[in-house]
């Protein structure tokens, strides 16, 4: 009985969704450069902390969506990724700084390193901003 209610209440769900072709875009997912960032000079042991970082958003299709967040041992990787919605009305945005922010809960001690992604340079290399914060007790 169980699994014809659960059956029945999903065919329901999905027999009620209505597509619209206009609201069907194709899109990509594109990393982007961080530009600065917004982090403590030392954490405590057991609390929360966002941490905020700004980031030219290239054009009006370009949506945040989330962040790539890379940890090993005592090093985060931290990226922004965008969702580029493929549309003839998008707009080119020049110098639009946009924010986005993640909480980071400390868990260890020591200090940790982390290395926000800027783009890459000349020779295809990735380069990052890096910054140590200190634990403190």
């Amino acid at each position: 009985m169980k699994k014809f209610l659960i059956l029945s209440l999903t065919l329901i769900f999905l027999a009620s969704c209505n597509v619209n072709d206009d609201d069907n875009y194709n899109y990509s997912f594109d990393v982007l450069p961080i530009e600065s960032v917004d982090i403590p000079d030392e954490f405590t042991l057991g609390e929360t902390y966002p941490i905020t970082v700004e980031y030219l958003r290239p054009t009006s299709c370009h949506v945040f969506n989330d962040f790539y967040y890379y940890k090993e041992n005592n090093e985060r990787t931290v990226a922004v990724i965008n969702v580029n919605y493929d549309r003839s009305d998008c707009e080119d945005l020049e110098d639009e700084i946009t924010s986005a922010t993640f909480n980071f809960q400390v868990t260890g001690n020591g200090s940790y390193i982390f290395k926000f992604w800027q783009g890459k340079d000349e020779n295809d290399e990735d380069q990052y901003l890096s910054i140590e914060v200190p634990v403190v007790e």
